[in-house]
């Protein structure tokens, strides 16, 4: 039913705690706590996936978290309820995770790969930069943010006029250079 070295592993993990008396006698009780709930948990995988080796994955990544964790957990009123919840949440981690690789696999979801909003981020910050620092503040405040001058005014201790000037000399300059490009 369990593979023998995968059931081994949180065990062989308990051999490298840290020998106090605190230490030892939480990780007895870990030891415990791990013989008593793994046949059921890994049952209650099995169930769940209908795939015996991720269920013992499944059920080996939750007592590995708890082990990690295992000074708290264990004075948790029910620790057998904390180790099946991290189990349900690492099964629903791995589900979403290969639903999202089949979809990208079909070319149902679009690889966001960031190079599109790189590109864009790079050309707003060549445009932005000839622009004075107070033009560039004004026009990223009442522009990208969406900001009114008097709110942007505010914001930069300027008055309302003032921004609405930076924001229009910018806009000049912007049309002006990118007429350059074209």
């Amino acid at each position: 039913m369990v593979d023998g070295t995968t059931a081994t592993r949180a065990v062989a993990a308990l051999e490298v705690a840290p020998v106090d008396e605190a230490g030892v006698a939480a990780r007895v009780s870990f030891e415990a706590f791990y013989r008593e709930q793994h046949a059921r948990l890994y049952r209650a995988l099995c169930l769940v996936t209908r795939n015996r080796h991720e269920a013992e994955d499944i059920a080996q990544d939750a007592f590995l978290k708890l082990y990690e964790r295992w000074e708290r957990v264990a004075t948790l009123e029910d620790p057998g309820g904390y180790l099946y919840r991290t189990a349900m949440n690492g099964f629903r981690s791995r589900y979403r995770r290969a639903a999202l690789a089949l979809k990208r696999g079909l070319g149902v979801v679009a690889a966001d790969d960031g190079i599109d909003a790189l590109e864009a981020d790079d050309w707003v910050i060549r445009a932005l930069a000839p622009l004075s620092r107070r033009q560039r503040a004004a026009v990223v405040l009442t522009d990208l943010l969406g900001y009114s001058s008097v709110e942007a005014g505010r914001l930069l201790a300027l008055s309302p006029s003032t921004v609405r000037m930076h924001v229009s000399r910018a806009h000049a300059a912007l049309r002006d250079r990118m007429g350059d490009e074209r």
